[in-house]
């Protein structure tokens, strides 16, 4: 969801989109399969995401290295796992690059990475890569430090915008020392994925800011998605964030990432042992239509148009042995909006969350909007929750959104 900073068609249009979901992108067709109903997920060679990230297109927005690339770098980016595994493997992402990624080495947890035994390995444009599994064993919470060197010019670079974290880029190839790095940002390069054996299948937390974590105290893993794992600890499950911010369900923007309901498949469904998938979009949707907050503007939609987007996800997942969670709409009134552009949004989204609610259609509902709403107005965030912006929630906000997706998901 898009602000004032992160705020994050008619139906042949939506029609369109869905019925593109039928075919594989390239880097859903390089992904491993998965796990799908009957697989055996949770079994000890099988495999689970224990951490995601969903990639974009370069952009300029907010100071990030993407339309630059790395050219004689190493990359240190730092992931938290959200369940223990025996062994595990990194997955790397060049969806977006123009022209073929280099990798010359690659360490986790100062062990040295190969794909298929080399330690070197070349990702094509569109593509992904996944690596040999490392015997490493972890365990959930653990940080782990993932280092990348690059000895050429990699052009663009695919990424992952908001990632409230601290990547750092050093001059020449560190990977097996602790030089500090000479420059850092909060984005995700390349780094989709870190699965592991052992675990007993995943849940997907996807979406848009909201489920990205935005305005959550950065490095300090406070998403809604990192204090699910910590409830779900005892069951073995993993969890995979793949929010991006200011994603739009039926719309693309050039900052925000693709189309939700395209983007579902792969970044949803093609993540490692998936078995549930939690959806919160909507809300830039309902909001884009109308402003543009700094990266274009979109088409008025209607709460009807949403509810064709959510039973396209809902038809994907159950399609493949899925169970997919409907997350309410957040509330967003603030005394900044015009009365006749705020009653407009209200309608969408009161009647957007009132088929969530009681359509029967998804599996379970997180009731989000609940979760975090003010108990004295249902249309503003409680202020006890509230980051400032009235649309994002604080980290106690995001712990309340955690408690609705595990409730929902029966724990």
């Amino acid at each position: 969801m898009r602000t004032r900073k992160y705020l994050g068609v008619g139906l042949g249009v939506v029609a369109l989109v869905v019925a593109g979901m039928g075919g594989a992108s390239a880097e859903a067709q390089t992904q491993p399969t998965g796990w799908s109903a009957g697989s055996g997920a949770g079994s000890a060679g099988s495999w689970s995401a224990a951490w995601a990230s969903a990639m974009q297109a370069p952009t300029a927005a907010d100071g990030n290295w993407s339309q630059a690339g790395f050219d004689h770098q190493t990359i240190r980016q730092t992931v938290r796992l959200s369940t223990s595994g025996k062994s595990l493997r990194i997955r790397l992402s060049n969806l977006y690059g123009t022209k073929p990624l280099q990798i010359t080495g690659m360490t986790v947890a100062r062990t040295d990475v190969t794909f298929h035994g080399s330690r070197r390995t070349t990702i094509a444009p569109g593509r992904t890569a996944t690596s040999d599994a490392v015997a490493v064993p972890t365990v959930a919470g653990q940080q782990l430090v993932v280092a990348m060197y690059v000895d050429g010019a990699t052009g663009p670079a695919t990424f992952h915008e908001d990632g409230l974290t601290a990547t750092t880029a050093i001059a020449g190839n560190h990977l097996h020392d602790n030089s500090p790095g000479t420059a850092t940002s909060h984005a995700f390069y390349y780094l989709t994925g870190v699965d592991v054996t052992g675990a007993a299948g995943t849940v997907v937390a996807y979406g848009d800011s909201i489920t990205n974590g935005h305005n959550s105290t950065a490095g300090a893993d406070h998403r809604y998605s990192d204090d699910l794992a910590q409830r779900l600890a005892k069951t073995r499950l993993g969890v995979a964030n793949v929010g991006i911010s200011g994603n739009l369900l039926l719309h693309q923007l050039p900052c925000f990432g693709d189309v939700g309901v395209t983007r579902f498949r792969r970044d949803a469904l093609g993540q490692t042992g998936v078995r549930t998938v939690i959806v919160e979009e909507g809300e830039n949707d309902i909001w884009d239509s109308e402003f543009n907050f700094g990266c274009g503007q979109t088409p008025r939609i209607t709460a009807d148009q949403l509810i064709v987007g959510y039973r396209s996800m809902i038809a994907a997942a159950h399609a493949r042995g899925v169970r997919i969670i409907g997350g309410t709409i957040t509330p967003f009134k603030a005394d900044y909006m015009q009365p006749a552009d705020f009653a407009r949004a209200e309608a969408i989204r009161t009647q957007a969350n009132q088929w969530i609610r009681t359509s029967g259609e998804y599996d379970a509902v997180a009731d989000f909007a609940r979760a975090v709403g003010d108990p004295a107005d249902e249309q503003r965030l409680d202020p006890a929750l509230d980051s400032g912006d009235h649309l994002h929630p604080d980290d106690a906000g995001y712990a309340a959104l955690a408690a609705a997706a595990a409730k929902a998901l029966g724990h």
